[in-house]
């Protein structure tokens, strides 16, 4: 009888001990926050963004002020409105709850610190805050993320096309737009605004067709990005195709354009390189009609 007793006890702690297994809690899920986030941080705390990608190009953008620049090229003006929505976008995540934990996960979602397609480091006042790994995409507009303080692997609205590693996506599209133009001189028209209105060197009133089309091109004028270092130099050796001398509010600028292989650049004297330009830009600048746009009867 004593034995059978024994036997049963030894059975229930034996059920005892397994229950205990299978429900005792993770050490890791215990240390995990209650209401997990992607970061830790506002968007206005940053003012160093380090972007690199899995074949080692990296691209540095700094805060100065309200606007970014780029220290790999020369501090130029970065797009300060991209860099404001991926900063929004990726401390809007949040609230969001993550989709796995598992070093397991880590490789199969791209996103473990040896293994990622964007790595994304962020900085205040010279300390690194946050770095997030950017790796695999579920959807459309959806990318895994992770945090490399935390197991967690969320899925956020950001793709690594809006990420780019080189200083030249991140270039402020909008950097060589002359907003008021008062006077241009190229060698083949001149035409300066007196008296609330447009006339050409001849005395003549352009043609208004062609002067809107002009301005409107100074005015909405995008780059691309920058041509490429091989390029610069031979660039620098090509006579432009055409050369414009504006003055407007803002100082005096020239604007050279080249046109090489089916390939369009543009230079500005305030900068000290090449841009690429699109062709339809490129058109509207060099496409004017030189004696509809002097006031001429008839057109070439």
């Amino acid at each position: 009888m004593k034995r059978s007793v024994g036997v049963l006890l030894f059975a229930l702690l034996i059920q005892c001990g397994i229950t205990a297994i299978l429900f005792w809690p993770d050490q890791r899920a215990v240390n995990r926050p209650t209401n997990p986030t992607l970061t830790s941080f506002s968007s206005d705390e940053i003012d160093e963004i380090r972007i690199g990608d899995d074949l080692d190009n990296e691209v540095v953008l700094i805060r100065s002020s309200e606007q970014w620049l780029l220290p790999d090229l020369g501090d130029l003006p970065a797009d300060s409105v991209k860099v404001r929505s991926l900063l929004q976008r990726i401390s809007g995540e949040q609230g969001a709850w993550p989709i796995a934990h598992s070093s397991a996960a880590r490789q199969r979602f791209q996103v473990a610190d040896y293994y990622y397609q964007r790595r994304l480091t962020l900085f205040s006042a010279g300390q690194a805050l946050d770095t997030l790994y950017l790796g695999t995409s579920p959807r459309f507009r959806k990318v895994h993320a992770r945090n490399d303080r935390q197991d967690a692997i969320y899925s956020i609205t950001l793709s690594a096309f809006e990420t780019p590693a080189t200083s030249g996506a991140w270039l402020e599209p909008r950097l060589l737009q002359v907003r008021a133009p008062l006077r241009i001189d190229t060698g083949f028209y001149n035409l300066s605004f007196e008296s609330g209105r447009w006339l050409s060197g001849t005395g003549r009133e352009p043609n208004e067709m062609q002067l809107e089309r002009l301005i409107s091109a100074l005015k909405s004028l995008q780059i691309d990005g920058i041509a490429g270092e091989e390029l610069q130099h031979e660039l620098s050796m090509v006579k432009a195709d055409l050369v414009m001398k504006i003055q407007s509010p803002t100082g005096n600028v020239t604007l050279e354009l080249i046109s090489v292989t089916n390939e369009h650049f543009i230079y500005s004297s305030e900068y000290p390189i090449f841009f690429t330009l699109s062709a339809y830009d490129f058109d509207r600048l060099t496409g004017v009609d030189p004696r509809l746009i002097s006031g001429e009867k008839g057109g070439i």
